[in-house]
Parts: C-alpha cells; structure tokens; sequence
C-alpha cells in the first residue's frame, strides 16, 4: 500500500516536533521526577498550566471541581474543535530514578511515587503534538479549536468520568487519546472493535465512634465505660472483616469468563493509635474492572453486603464513597482509521544505538544476560487495527464486548473518539528471566530509552488531528459513525449517559508528598535503607 501524502500543515506539524524534540525530552523528565499520585499532581498540573498559558492558551485551573485538574483552549477562528488530553498521576510505591540501577529518586524511598505506565510520557507527547498543531494551524491558516485537558487521578479512573459528566467532552468533532504500549500485540496500532471496559471504584469507611455500646458498663470494672470502650473490636477489626470476606468471595462474585479483576488498598487504618482505645476509623478501596456494568452492579452488591456485615459484626457503621464510575469504551472505525494512518507515516519508534548500550547495561544489572538487541523485536513494528484486534479476540469469549480498563472510554460517549499507541521501551528476556518491575519504571525516564516514543507519539497525535480540522470528509463519516453507534449521538437510543452522580473524591487519605521540618517527604517516612544495585 502506498504511504499516505501528508498536507503541508502536516509537514509544518512534523518539522515543528523535529524542533522541539529536545524540550520534550526535558518536560518528559520534569514531570517523570514529580512523579505525583492520583488526585495529589499538584506541582505536574501547575507545570501544564504554566506551560499552556506561555504558548497563548486560556486556561480554566481546577475543572470540574478537580483542584489538579485543567481545561484549555485555544482558537483560530470559526471552525471544529479537536480534543486532546494530558494524564500525570504516578503510582504509590514504585519510586524510581531515571538510572539503570535500582535506586529511588534522591531524598526518597521505594515507597513513594513514580511512573509505571508511563503518564509522564504520555502527557507531553499529547502536549507535543498539541504545539505543533497550533503552529501548523497558524502557519496555514487552518481554522478551528484546539481542546486540551488536563486528566488527573487516571490509576483510580477519576477524572474522566467527572469532566464527562460535566461537560468538558461536548461539541468536539473528534478526540485523539493515546497511550503507552507493550503489551502485544496492541504495540503500535489503534483499538478497532474490543474498546476497554467499565471501571466502578470505591472507599468504604469504617466508624467506630460509640464503642461505650459494645458491652454495658455494669461489668464490675472500676472505670467502667474507660473499660468497656477498649473492648470494642473497632474500625480495624471492620475493616479486616471486610478485607477477608471479599476475598474469600472474590470467585463467586462473577463468571470465570469475560477478563475481569477486584484489587483493593488500604487508605486508612487505625488512626495510628495503640492507646487503649478502639480504633475510631478505617478505609479501604475497591478497584472493579469488568467487561460490563451489569457486572460492576452485581460485584459492587457483594461488596456492599460485605461493609453492612463487616460493620455489624464490629459494632461500627460504615459510608461507601464513590471514586469512579466509568463506562466501557464506544468504537469508531473511522477514528481508529485516521489515527493508524497518522501512525503509518511517522512509523514505530526507533531505539538508536545509544538507547541500545543504556538498555544492555540494565539487562545485567537486574540480573539477566545482555542480548545483540535488547528491546523487544515488536515494539519497532506497526501491527493493523484489524490484526491486532483479531489476535486479541483468541482469548476473549465471542460475547464479551469489552476488555480491561482505561477511563478514556467516557471520553467515547461524548466525541467520536480514536485509542491509539505506541511502543514504550520494553526489553528481551533471555532464558526466560522475568526482570524486576523497576526496570520499566528505569525505562520510562532515561532520555534515550523513553524519547522515541515520546516523539513518535507526539507526531502521530499531531497528524491525526490536523487530518480532522483539514479533511471535512474524514470528520463527517467519524461523526456519522458515532451517531449511528449511539442511536443518533448525544442522548441516542444506544448512548450511555453519563454514571458520575458524586464529587470529586479529593478528601480522602491519599497517598502524598508531605513537607515536614525534616523537609520534604514521602507519606511513608524514608528510612534511608541503601541502595540495591
């Protein structure tokens, strides 16, 4: 097949990032060194914000009632409007320096945040390609609106769903959403048919807060309610209740077929007291990725029944707090076009031989063997829509829809909307080693393991959107296509409207960074253990 001719704003976009590339690099590391937790991205969102207001954005700070969350626009006169996104939320526990030993960031401990995915990765080369559309579009004259939001909290599927349900995804003619990719063989390509699916996310909070009823005081102690509180089970007992009787249900809860997952966390416990006290208060959180919302419901119904009884059992009551409700992704055959196209004339993202020796000396020194080419053969190849989402379906049954999670599918319900990625650094295991996870955190912020994917990303974005604001043809069919998916848009016979009937769940014990007069830390104080190399 002939390799598609690219428009002159195309060229201008591409010959903007070829410019750029070197400030990419450094925002990517920037961020990548925050390394910031959901709903906790104080410093990466006040970096974007900066950033986009420097490059002629307007920009609304804390959308949808989300403090690290943003909304920009900028506009060159009437026209469409194409969405693009940001994430930047790292993950508790996986702190890790852009070194190729195992080693946390300086001043802090294994404990604290880092990019497993990696968000950092992904945000500027959303920002990448966002810039060089602006440019291209002011250099040609091209008319429209450039949407571009900032997604926090995207481990535990929080924003999307609130910025949906508020609005922020309406009115575009199409929304670009990219991701980070190794797992084959969705490497470099874009979902076809099988779009992720729904997520339900949740804090019970355990209370024990009238523990003098849990025995009357007439029990012959000389200080009898002192006595008698001290003997109330308390939140902690709730709580573990809850945690053991969700396991041991955890099978019965759904089918064994259709990929779905249950993962909990510990937010709370115990208000760290060891007096002679119940424990007044504990929280733990739910993670529910299914297929379905039938199956959310029906798992979420278990885990309910689970919190009364665990509650009952301790003499506590117990709240449950809604962090997420995503709905399971809508696809678009026309957008998924016009993103691999975009990806087919940048091509996959290649490793030089710089990037090669870096990933070499990794393999040895988290305990492999050193191969001729350490990265994964794949992760520098296209793979079809059409073939990747055939492969995919040997492992699902013919009824399942959806797989896995990703809230970019609230996205789907609003915009005609393309999911697309590119290959992250991912190296080639010898003799069946299985390398620590550090190693791919390590991966996602050495500058020449990690820019590949950044510029490939960057450029792929910056293609597809250009493709919309400049092909009213191409626009139209995706348009056409999600009014004949969603049974005619926006309120269709087949739309799902939006789930998000709570706030924004920025309250609760997060897992942060704490400054303190000892200076700044991890929630998790550091211990200062040494290194491993």
């Amino acid at each position: 097949m002939d390799k598609p001719v690219t428009t002159s704003a195309q060229e201008t976009a591409l010959a903007c990032l070829d410019g750029i590339q070197p400030l990419l690099s450094a925002w990517t590391r920037t961020i990548f060194d925050f390394g910031e937790t959901a709903w906790r991205e104080y410093q990466s969102a006040a970096w974007y914000v900066d950033r986009l207001k420097r490059e002629g954005f307007s920009v609304e700070e804390g959308s949808g009632g989300m403090p690290t969350a943003f909304c920009a626009h900028w506009t060159n006169g009437a026209g469409p409007t194409v969405g693009m996104y940001a994430e930047y939320d790292a993950v508790p526990g996986n702190c890790q320096d852009a070194v190729t030993v195992r080693q946390p960031r300086p001043g802090l401990g294994d404990e604290a945040g880092g990019h497993t995915d990696p968000h950092s990765g992904l945000g500027i080369a959303s920002l990448g390609g966002l810039l060089a559309t602006k440019a291209a579009m002011q250099r040609d004259g091209i008319q429209g609106t450039l949407r571009f939001t900032g997604e926090p909290a995207e481990k535990v599927r929080g924003s999307k769903p609130i910025h949906a349900a508020k609005g922020y995804y309406d009115g575009l003619a199409g929304m670009i959403s990219f991701h980070p990719f190794y797992m084959l063989p969705l490497c470099n390509t874009a979902r076809w048919d099988t779009h992720c699916g729904a997520a339900y996310a949740m804090i019970y909070r355990f209370v024990c807060d009238e523990p003098e009823n849990w025995v009357r005081a007439g029990d012959g102690a000389p200080i009898p309610q002192a006595h008698s509180a001290v003997r109330a089970p308390g939140a902690n007992d709730a709580l573990m209740t809850m945690f053991m009787a969700s396991k041991a249900l955890r099978d019965s809860m759904l089918p064994h077929q259709g990929g779905w997952s249950i993962s909990e966390a510990i937010l709370t416990a115990g208000q760290a007291t060891a007096d002679n006290l119940p424990a007044g208060l504990a929280e733990i959180q739910y993670m529910i990725r299914v297929p379905t919302l039938r199956m959310a419901e029906q798992v979420t119904a278990v885990l309910d029944r689970n919190a009364a009884a665990a509650a009952a059992i301790s003499g506590c009551r117990y709240e449950r707090h809604w962090v997420s409700k995503s709905r399971p992704g809508l696809a678009n055959h026309a957008m998924a076009g016009i993103a691999y196209e975009a990806l087919s004339i940048v091509g996959p993202p290649r490793w030089d031989e710089a990037a090669k020796t870096i990933a070499r000396e990794i393999q040895v020194n988290a305990g492999g063997t050193t191969t001729e080419n350490p990265f994964i053969d794949e992760l520098e190849r296209l793979i079809s829509p059409q073939e990747a989402e055939a492969i995919l379906r040997r492992d699902l049954p013919p009824s399942q829809v959806n797989s896995t999670s990703d809230d970019y599918t609230d996205m789907s319900w609003h915009a005609p909307t393309a999911r697309f990625y590119v290959a992250r650094p991912a190296l080639r295991s010898a003799n069946g080693h299985a390398f620590p996870a550090w190693v791919m955190n390590a991966l996602g912020g050495i500058p020449a393991t990690i820019d590949p994917m950044v510029i490939c990303a960057a450029k792929t974005v910056a293609l597809a959107a250009l493709r919309l604001l400049e092909d009213k043809t191409a626009r139209e069919g995706a348009m056409s296509e999600f009014t004949t998916r969603t049974g005619g848009g926006v309120g269709g016979s087949n739309w799902i409207a939006p789930l998000c009937d709570y706030e924004p769940p920025i309250n609760f014990r997060w897992p942060e960074y704490v400054t303190t007069p000892r200076g700044r830390d991890w929630w998790i104080p550091n211990n200062a253990r040494p290194t491993n190399s």
